[in-house]
């Protein structure tokens, strides 16, 4: 069978399709992952365990509880663990050791404000190192979009390319700035609000600052050709 030149490109062009939307797929999963643990199960639990009648307490713990299992999964499947994931188990059951010592819901709810207060100066912390926030995270991704090769590749810049490492480093400061500022908005709310009204204004909020953080993000990494 002979293939004409039109005929290849054609093929080679439906073939760069696929491939866009197999990493494009893969990374909406991601997410879609992160969103659940994050979001759906911790506030969706929250009201559903108050609508049944449970105390403030329990009905935040629970759900968070609920996380360390997807984390044990997903640490067994990529045969290492997130340390970012790690930081906030961590800070979860800090968060309840002190409520539990206080015996204030409100302490726990404050939860959020300190990991999103220690991982915004972690993250900022981490500029005067070679690993910084960005390039740490974006394995991830990266990874899932062109694989271990890839990223590899993508993260060897790093040693010999100054301005990847200048843009790395200014999207890390704007994601710790960013995550330190909403932490002190989170303590704000978590002591003014009705306590059953701060994890739904709370998460509302953080989906604002997040959408804003993520468009910045997105537009810059296009801009200065990270994107992969």
């Amino acid at each position: 069978m002979i293939t004409t030149g039109a005929e290849t490109n054609q093929h080679r062009s439906t073939a760069v399709d696929r491939t866009s939307r197999q990493k494009n797929a893969a990374v909406r999963r991601l997410i879609a992952r992160q969103l659940i643990v994050e979001l759906v199960l911790p506030i969706g639990g929250y009201y559903g365990l108050r609508a049944a009648g449970v105390n403030p307490w329990l009905a935040l713990i629970a759900p968070a509880a609920l996380t360390v299992p997807f984390l044990a999964y997903q640490a067994i499947r990529q045969r290492r663990v997130d340390t970012v994931a790690l930081f906030t188990l961590t800070m979860i059951v800090v968060g309840a050791v002190m409520s539990l010592v206080t015996g204030d819901p409100r302490t726990l709810m404050v939860r959020d404000s300190w990991i999103f207060g220690v991982l915004g100066l972690w993250i900022l912390a981490t500029l005067c190192t070679q690993q910084p926030f960005i390039r740490t995270t974006s394995r991830a991704i990266v990874t899932v979009k062109i694989g271990e090769e890839g990223y590899r590749q993508w993260d060897a810049r790093w040693h010999d390319d100054a301005e990847f490492r200048s843009q790395l480093r200014v999207l890390t400061a704007v994601w710790g700035a960013t995550f330190t500022g909403d932490a002190l908005l989170r303590v704000a709310l978590a002591y003014t609000l009705p306590i059953d009204s701060v994890p739904l204004v709370s998460s509302l909020q953080w989906l604002v600052v997040l959408a804003g953080l993520w468009t910045f993000h997105t537009v810059y990494v296009t801009r200065k050709g990270l994107k992969v």
